[in-house]
């Protein structure tokens, strides 16, 4: 079975993390959970994000709206299902006494939300309605 697969049935059963390993160091799984509460903070904020474009800028041409709005939203889906896994992920590895997992997400929601900023300082620079 693969390591998503299992990661997965774990979102869904994370008491069955304690059949892996050794129980580490408290301050640590709660320094984890401290991290997952911060890419769901991360998450909420860019659905926020995302519902305000669409709200607050009527006179927005449609598709830059749009699209700008569903770029937030995506973002914040990605970012809420990438906190669990990320949290899955730790939590095993330090039960294993393994290096922790790095990723390449923290980069890609970075330069997202920076593509975001740069078309909404366009839009504001040049105008609503072009």
């Amino acid at each position: 079975m693969s390591n998503f697969v299992q990661s997965l049935k774990l979102w869904f059963a994370p008491e069955r993390i304690r059949e892996d390993g050794d129980t580490p160091d408290y301050r640590f799984s709660l320094a984890n959970e401290r991290t997952f509460l911060a890419w769901l903070r991360t998450a909420l904020a860019l659905i926020g994000g995302g519902f305000a474009v669409d709200q607050f800028l009527p006179d927005l041409r449609w598709g830059w709206r749009i699209g700008l709005a569903l770029a937030l939203l995506a973002a914040g889906v990605l970012c809420s299902l990438r906190a669990v896994n990320h949290w899955v992920r730790c939590e095993r590895a330090m039960r294993r006494g393994e290096d922790l997992p790095t990723s390449r997400f923290p980069t890609v929601l970075s330069l997202a939300v920076a593509v975001v900023a740069v078309a909404m300082v366009v839009v504001v620079l040049f105008g609503w309605e072009g």
